[in-house]
């Protein structure tokens, strides 16, 4: 039972976010205990794991607390100033504050904050491209107004239209996300899918390969950006790739948009002065509430605002305040600072991984991401690494290497990325004793083989001796960097 905050005797000692956080916990404690009790668990679970995903963060008390208001009552169908609701004033400052805040810390020409999430910006932008490209020239040229003025013969020959056209993207085992064209998403079935890979040798991007095969695709759409590639791309390289062939280039930078806020990504390798529309989440590197983001060129805005009706009804008001928030936050000098550390903490994991003899896709990073053949490494499937590890309190998740054999469930690698550890204070030196702790735990484990001979893909043979020393170490580590001190619960 949470105790009633008035009648704490630490009362006048606590910190404004702790008593925020038990006056949370105390009004849904009336309603759910076990919803308490699940969110108390999920704090002690996050603060005495080391949190290795390199698609999560730790977002700041401030950022949680903009998303947990009566700003989720409102409807706010539209854009700024421009809603099919009433009573959107209050709503109109706070998006269009965190548009004018997102084009001012990464140089856009045009933002939009209303997509729930990365792979929601992504559709919208799809939609936005394909209209601009095929419809609205259609439309023009019939002398209509608008798609709604079209004999459904006519609109039938614009969905042709659509359904002609293609979209080209990393694959899935080269790094790519789901998103960027996989059969089972969304993405290969509104268009044609081309996927682009990656030298089978060295794991690298082989831009005069990628050239060659745009030009004899002719894709509509050049998406460019990762899920699980550890180096940099030459965004000068893809705007001549698609200059090509005519493409519309989409940068989708959801894993480093922190590291291009952070102002770390310079040059041809910061994708804003060269896309034609860039798509984003806000809680990976940028800290933010789980959500997406939209920058274009001035020439995509009308477009890419219309995502509502495209693709999402209402935006989420309080979600929208919260990416105000960490935006905000980006402004801070500190901010560059962080950025600089997760890509050297990144850095220095993956050179203390190869010092220890394991096999990295690429043999390195550039980013804030790495990820280990655990298959060549360690005799090991992605499956068995991640669940071992999170048996030890390590979070990472198992990611497929180029050429996957053990295709997408199982995987031959592992992922492993440093925005939260950094976000919680780690260094270089930690890193060191994390790659230590991860590589002494999966070469003492092998396949778990059972009484018909048959290894397992997803189970492990190991010392107990050896979990437990394991988890001890990351308890110790974790002792020196308490997540969220403010909050006592």
């Amino acid at each position: 039972m949470i105790k009633t905050i008035l009648e704490r005797d630490d009362l006048q000692t606590l910190s404004v976010e702790s008593i925020a956080y038990l006056a949370i916990m105390e009004i849904l404690e009336k309603k759910d205990p076990e919803l308490v009790s699940s969110l108390k668990k999920e704090l002690e679970d996050q603060r005495n794991s080391l949190k290795l995903i390199a698609s999560e963060n730790y977002s700041s008390i401030a950022v949680q607390m903009a998303m947990g208001n009566y700003l989720t009552d409102k409807y706010a169908e539209g854009h700024p100033f421009h809603r099919f609701y009433a009573g959107c004033d209050n709503i109109d400052s706070i998006e269009s504050r965190a548009c004018d805040l997102a084009k001012k810390i990464f140089g856009a020409e045009h933002a939009y904050v209303q997509p729930h999430s990365g792979a929601d910006a992504n559709l919208i932008a799809y939609w936005a491209i394909l209209i601009k490209r095929i419809e609205a020239p259609f439309v023009e040229q019939l002398g209509k107004k608008n798609v709604a003025q079209l004999s459904n013969e006519e609109y039938e020959e614009v969905r042709r239209l659509f359904s002609q056209q293609k979209m080209m993207g990393l694959s899935l085992d080269a790094g790519g996300h789901l998103t960027h064209g996989s059969r089972v998403n969304f993405s290969s079935k509104m268009m044609k899918n081309i996927s682009y890979g990656v030298d089978p040798k060295s794991g690298l991007l082989d831009y005069a390969k990628i050239k060659e095969q745009a030009i004899k695709e002719k894709p509509a759409i050049l998406v460019a950006g990762y899920s699980a590639y550890p180096r940099l791309i030459d965004f000068e390289k893809m705007r001549d790739i698609a200059d090509s062939c005519g493409a519309t280039l989409l940068v989708d930078m959801a894993h480093f948009a922190g590291l291009v806020a952070g102002k770390q990504l310079k040059g041809k390798y910061n994708p804003m002065p060269y896309a034609d529309v860039v798509t984003s989440t806000t809680h990976k590197t940028l800290r933010g509430p789980r959500g997406g983001i939209i920058l274009c060129k001035e020439e995509f805005a009308p477009f890419i605002d219309k995502g509502c009706p495209y693709a999402i009804g209402g935006p989420l008001p309080h979600i929208m305040a919260a990416k105000l928030v960490a935006f905000t936050e980006c402004l801070n000098p500190e901010f560059e600072t962080y950025a600089q550390d997760v890509i050297l903490n990144a850095k220095t994991m993956a050179k203390r991984f190869v010092e220890r003899g394991a096999i990295l896709v690429t043999g390195g990073t550039d980013n804030h991401l790495l990820s280990v053949d655990v298959m060549q490494s360690f005799g090991l499937t992605g499956r068995q690494a991640e669940s071992l590890l999170s048996r030890c309190k390590i979070t990472v998740n198992r990611n497929s290497v180029p050429m996957d054999k053990n295709g997408a469930w199982y995987t031959s690698g592992i992922r492993l990325g440093t925005p939260a550890l950094t976000t919680r204070g780690l260094k270089k030196s930690e890193m060191v004793l994390i790659v230590d702790i991860i590589f002494d735990l999966l070469a003492a484990a092998k396949p778990l083989v059972n009484s018909e001979g048959v290894k397992s893909k997803a189970k492990v043979d190991i010392d107990e001796k050896v979990v437990n020393k394991t988890i001890e170490a990351v308890e110790t580590l974790l002792e020196k960097f308490v997540l969220y001190p403010e909050i006592l619960i």
